[in-house]
């Protein structure tokens, strides 16, 4: 009625997602960002928000040409993180 395009609501979740994505440099990092949007799981706002857009895809899939150093990647807190994540989704399937 006031004659404004339609906004959706969801929308602001995605650019919070972006955001996140951009800003969160470790696993437990993006987890709290995670738990900020309210989702007790990580998946649920990568699976309904992460969608990494093409022209981003594309930068991305460049940069991973160039070697990493060691401190650009912390190998051991992705995997326990991981691991995290999966023995939690474990549990909650067999309750």
């Amino acid at each position: 009625m006031a004659g404004l395009p339609y906004f959706n609501p969801h929308s602001i979740r995605n650019t919070l997602t972006s955001l996140g994505q951009t800003l969160c440099q470790s696993p437990e990092e993006f987890k709290a960002w995670s738990q900020n949007l309210g989702h007790e799981h990580v998946m649920t706002t990568l699976y309904s928000y992460g969608h990494v857009q093409e022209p981003r895809q594309g930068e991305i899939m460049k940069q991973l040409k160039n070697p990493r150093t060691s401190g650009d990647l912390n190998v051991e807190d992705l995997a326990k993180a991981f691991a995290e994540v999966i023995a939690k989704q474990n549990k909650e399937d067999k309750t």
